[in-house]
């Protein structure tokens, strides 16, 4: 564009000469000055990018200075109000990265764990670290035992593209939690507007069990033949960000619906085989024993066809919603748990 009106004011200025001619050398000349000028504006634009690029680098690599426990603490000490990645340190003085969300409810919140499954194919093989990566065997009823050990594992960027788990699972003592169901592999920079649902609790029910899911699973352990079915653990209800009720009682399939009630988390849920999931994200069983079709985790022994991270939640064919099936969008989103 800039290249025409250059070019219409030369013929501008020959017309006033007196010609519509130009010579080759005027020609030649009019084009060096344009590359010359073009030149000159591609190199200002790259160093403005590269600048702006270095400047948000270090501002991002100055997170690292800050000192906290958890999300909250950086919000509250340091007036941070930008959702992204963090440094935090826990109580020995381990550093870890996680991400931050600093908006919703008021922010503070602590990423701490992601649960994704990395094949719903796999009954209880590798990637399965939330039940069992060892198979489907009744002399390992903890499986992994992910939920109430300190292992940890993946990233905070890669927590919607596998299994997620840092130190501030067990080490922050925190009040309430938020859910975020995010479409498997998402950039971290687009997980609020991706998430197909949302939601957090606000009656800081963690305060009665330890501060964290460490310390809950501890006194309700997830693991097979625990009793009856109402000796499930505890349910909390839930403040939607994005979604609501109904739609989360979509997401899974219509025979599951008939058994849970929507709007709450409820933890440590027990099947008809009595094998305990570890979480029921969004929902509360209320009148059946199916819960390998709407809740996610557990040990490492369930019914051979139940096993794995969502232990059956592909049971009349994977992401159709039908029978007890969950629907494709719930199935290959990865749940990502935060504290506050």
């Amino acid at each position: 564009m800039l290249y025409h009106i250059f070019l219409f004011l030369v013929v501008l200025v020959l017309v006033e000469r007196g010609s519509f001619a130009a010579s080759p050398l005027e020609i030649v000349s009019v084009n060096e000055q344009l590359a010359h000028t073009e030149a000159v504006r591609n190199d200002e634009t790259n160093q403005t990018l590269a600048r702006t690029n270095f400047e948000r680098l270090e501002r991002l690599s100055n997170r690292s200075r800050y000192v906290a426990r958890s999300c909250k603490e950086i919000r509250d000490r340091y007036n941070l109000r930008e959702d992204g990645l963090y440094y935090l340190t826990t109580a020995n003085g381990m550093v870890y990265q996680t991400f931050c969300d600093m908006t919703t409810a008021g922010g503070g919140w602590t990423l701490v764990a992601s649960v994704h499954e990395n094949s719903i194919y796999g009954r209880c093989t590798v990637g399965d670290r939330w039940s069992s990566q060892q198979g489907n065997n009744a002399a390992l009823l903890d499986g992994d035992g992910n939920w109430s050990n300190r292992n940890t594992f993946g990233t905070a960027e890669g927590a919607t593209s596998d299994d997620y788990k840092n130190p501030g699972y067990y080490d922050i003592a925190a009040e309430d939690m938020s859910v975020w169901h995010v479409p498997n592999n998402f950039p971290l920079e687009h997980w609020n507007l991706a998430a197909i649902l949302r939601y957090h609790t606000d009656n800081r029910f963690l305060r009665l069990y330890g501060g964290n899911l460490f310390q809950l699973f501890k006194q309700y352990p997830v693991r097979y033949n625990v009793g009856s079915y109402n000796n499930r653990g505890p349910a909390f209800p839930i403040v939607y960000d994005h979604g609501d009720r109904e739609s989360t009682r979509l997401l899974y399939g219509p025979n599951s619906r008939g058994e849970f009630q929507p709007g709450f988390i409820t933890f440590r849920a027990i099947n008809n085989e009595r094998a305990a999931m570890a979480i029921c994200s969004g929902v509360k069983p209320v009148s059946g024993w199916n819960t390998e079709h709407y809740c996610i985790g557990g040990g490492g022994y369930f019914h051979p066809d139940q096993c794995g991270d969502f232990p059956s939640f592909d049971w009349d064919r994977l992401g159709k919603g039908q029978g007890w099936s969950a629907s494709k969008e719930m199935t290959e989103a990865a749940v990502l748990l935060f504290y506050r």
